[in-house]
């Protein structure tokens, strides 16, 4: 499926002249899958997790924010994909748009997948997370290592709402404080934090 066709749901929600998110153009997927981990504060405060596959940005919500402690657990809900350009996006989206609210850049880089089958052969990254369980290496500014994302409930042919956990493996790059506040966490893009993106108006 092309990325136009994944980007329908992502551009069905927004009104690209009232909001200053990406469209989503042709974008280069580069050498190596990026991530990115946004900080939302919409009416609910969240981060996003995004994962590069193909020509969108697989993405979930995460209630708490991914945690470098392997002992944290992290509720994960799927949402739509979303245009590669969005990693850079930071700024103001407007009250009564699809996810208004403030949005900062938490951290960025780049994965390398690890799922393997049974008998130790790789397995490409979406066809892991099409069986409900996938494992990654991260290598961004603020978090590192071994990562798995596994779904507990939902799924293709389900009624019921699709959940996941995101979970730090093994204790390379572990850390013991989990996610930093998100009121005065950084953007690793600007240096910013929520409250002062908001109080410029968003500008990028």
């Amino acid at each position: 499926m092309g990325g136009g066709d994944r980007l329908r749901e992502y551009r069905g929600k927004r009104d690209f002249g009232r909001t200053g998110e990406p469209r989503g153009k042709d974008a280069s997927p580069g050498e190596e899958p990026r991530f990115v981990v946004q900080i939302h504060d919409a009416s609910t405060l969240h981060f996003d997790f995004r994962l590069q596959v193909g020509d969108v940005l697989k993405s979930w919500s995460v209630p708490k924010g991914p945690s470098g402690d392997p002992g944290d657990k992290r509720l994960a809900v799927p949402t739509e994909d979303h245009p590669l350009e969005y990693e850079d996006f930071e700024g103001v989206i407007p009250r009564g748009e699809y996810g208004g609210g403030t949005v900062i850049v938490w951290d960025r880089g780049t994965y390398r997948p690890l799922s393997h089958d049974r008998r130790g052969r790789p397995v490409p990254f979406e066809e892991a997370l099409g069986h409900g369980h996938a494992t990654f290496r991260l290598n961004g500014t603020k978090l590192h290592g071994d990562y798995a994302l596994t779904r507990f409930r939902g799924g293709q042919g389900s009624d019921g709402e699709e959940a996941w956990l995101l979970v730090k493996t093994g204790h390379a790059g572990a850390g013991k404080h989990g996610t930093p506040d998100p009121h005065r966490a950084r953007s690793v893009r600007t240096g910013r934090t929520l409250a002062q993106v908001a109080g410029h108006g968003g500008g990028r």
